[in-house]
């Protein structure tokens, strides 16, 4: 019962505010400025999550080295005549060699609690430095996309 009302509790979040949270995340909003953009309460840790997950989709956040081409895979949903609805897998072929990427491992830093890091944590925009402490950042490097934001971190911490 308690899985249930896990899986029913994430499925009505995403559903109230999931496609908010990705095109906001999209349009380079931070964490709190979604939070404070939605109509939804949710929590800044769960619109972190979304942000993760959305980021590892579409290949703005590398868990492994980037590739040339990347391939995604989503599905399509689609309705016979009789009105039955079934699910196609599609895969697409995205482009990243224009994509510059850094190597990230700011999951190690915060496990560890490095001090110099912290340090340089603390000169961040409160955006950035949300933005390196909510998401869910694995204690294995990853690559993210050199974007507007990556560009601002890396010139004080890395």
């Amino acid at each position: 019962m308690k899985e249930f009302n896990k899986a029913l509790s994430n499925f009505i979040n995403d559903a109230a505010a999931g496609g908010a949270v990705r095109h906001l995340a999209d349009l380079g909003y931070s964490i709190s400025q979604i939070a404070d953009n939605l109509d939804y309460p949710i929590p800044r840790e769960k619109i972190a999550g979304y942000m993760w997950e959305h980021f590892v989709n579409i290949g703005k956040i590398c868990l492994e080295e980037p590739k040339q081409t990347q391939d995604i895979a989503s599905f399509v949903k689609e309705q016979d005549s009789f009105g039955r609805i079934s699910f196609r897998r599609v895969v697409t072929t995205v482009d990243n060699s224009y994509k510059q990427y850094v190597k990230c491992e700011f999951g190690k830093l915060l496990y560890k609690k490095d001090e110099k890091f912290l340090q340089a944590l603390q000169k961040l925009e409160e955006g950035d430095k949300e933005y390196i402490e909510l998401l869910p950042w694995p204690l294995t490097p990853v690559y993210h996309e050199l974007d507007e934001r990556m560009n601002r971190i890396k010139c004080i911490i890395m």
